[in-house]
């Protein structure tokens, strides 16, 4: 799949089938994030891998967005510094996010992401040390019955690039 296609296609999916991830898949996805550009080649993120159910529900329990998490057989958390040490650092972790999510796609892996709203609750489960920012997960699967064909997630598809782009001045 070319670079142009798969953007055309991922989608946000959340709901998976039980089949784990094989590890082989899941570094390749990791390579992927870890290769993402960011700003001064800070590379701020960390990349915490979690398979095990129980800690998927417990995580999910962290937002009520969140839900599809506990049904996920494979859950990246981008632990970075806090945001406020630097303004670029979530849009970084956000790039490492679209680099796993693509290089997963490619490998028939659906993807979705989610944000922590508790985050000390996510820090207990997790233990990631205080000086550290969890804010962004990506819940990775294959796609469950009745979710495997692409479609739009919004009524109506995208939004028409006339819509959304502006030439040189608003």
């Amino acid at each position: 799949m070319n670079v142009l296609e798969a953007i055309r296609t991922k989608r946000a999916v959340r709901a998976y089938r039980d089949d784990p991830v094989p590890d082989e898949v899941v570094r390749t996805i990791l390579h992927a994030g870890r290769r993402a550009q960011s700003a001064k080649n800070d590379q701020p993120w960390h990349f915490l891998v979690i398979r095990e159910r129980d800690t998927l529900r417990a995580l999910a329990a962290t937002s009520p967005n969140l839900t599809y998490i506990a049904g996920a057989p494979l859950c990246v958390a981008l632990v970075t510094p806090l945001p406020s040490q630097k303004q670029t650092i979530l849009f970084d972790a956000g790039q490492a996010a679209a680099c796993m999510q693509l290089a997963a796609w490619e490998l028939g892996v659906v993807s979705c992401l989610g944000t922590v709203y508790e985050m000390e609750k996510a820090r207990t489960l997790l233990g990631f040390p205080r000086d550290r920012h969890l804010h962004l997960l990506v819940a990775f699967g294959y796609p469950g019955p009745g979710d495997e064909r692409p479609r739009p997630g919004r009524k109506g598809g995208r939004r028409r690039l006339d819509d959304v782009v502006r030439w040189e001045r608003w």
